[in-house]
């Protein structure tokens, strides 16, 4: 029985050797698949709050002006400006066509609009498209007396808005291309 004691000790040891060999190989494997998913997620994840953040700043842009951004020819070059810089050149035809609307209403009235943002959600994503839910309010002032350039303000009760933004990449870049208020429950 003493010849078995050295080789039994041997053994071991080889043994200890091969079984730390395995863990550490498989905790490397396991890192590694970790961090391939991480990476995955991770990207789509900022992809999702790119989308997000450009729908919200475009409900921010398009609902925000007033009188202050007038020119001498009644136009809001400036407003025009902030909302062509995140819509792609399909939806900058309709933006152009409604857009005075709006100018003549600033012109006229003095309305002024600034608008707030509660939530965004992603409904769709791919690698070059995206919808995106957008809920907030929008508070629209008047001139309490139209006739004084520097008159106070009033505020009309904000109107709640949900709509559903339609974005693309185009160029590297996620820009709006079109965009539709959400009504209630389908029918």
């Amino acid at each position: 029985m003493t010849g078995a004691g050295p080789r039994s000790g041997t053994f071991r040891l080889v043994l200890l050797g091969v079984l730390v060999i395995i863990l550490l190989a498989s905790s490397g494997t396991m890192i590694w698949l970790l961090a391939g998913r991480t990476g995955a997620a991770d990207d789509v994840q900022a992809r999702r709050e790119t989308v997000m953040s450009q729908a919200g700043q475009f409900m921010l842009r398009v609902n925000t002006y007033g009188p202050d951004l007038l020119d001498k020819n009644g136009q809001m070059p400036e407003y025009r400006k902030r909302v062509i810089d995140i819509i792609t050149p399909k939806f900058k035809t309709s933006f152009e066509q409604q857009v005075t609307v709006a100018e003549q209403t600033v012109s006229q009235s003095g309305l002024g609009r600034t608008a707030q943002i509660f939530a965004a959600g992603v409904s769709s994503i791919d690698a070059d498209s995206a919808v995106v839910l957008v809920a907030g309010k929008f508070t629209d002032s008047y001139p309490k007396n139209p006739q004084k350039k520097d008159s106070k303000r009033v505020e009309v009760d904000p109107v709640p808005f949900r709509v559903e933004v339609t974005l693309v990449k185009t160029g590297g870049k996620w820009l709006v291309d079109d965009f539709a208020t959400v009504t209630g429950a389908a029918q």
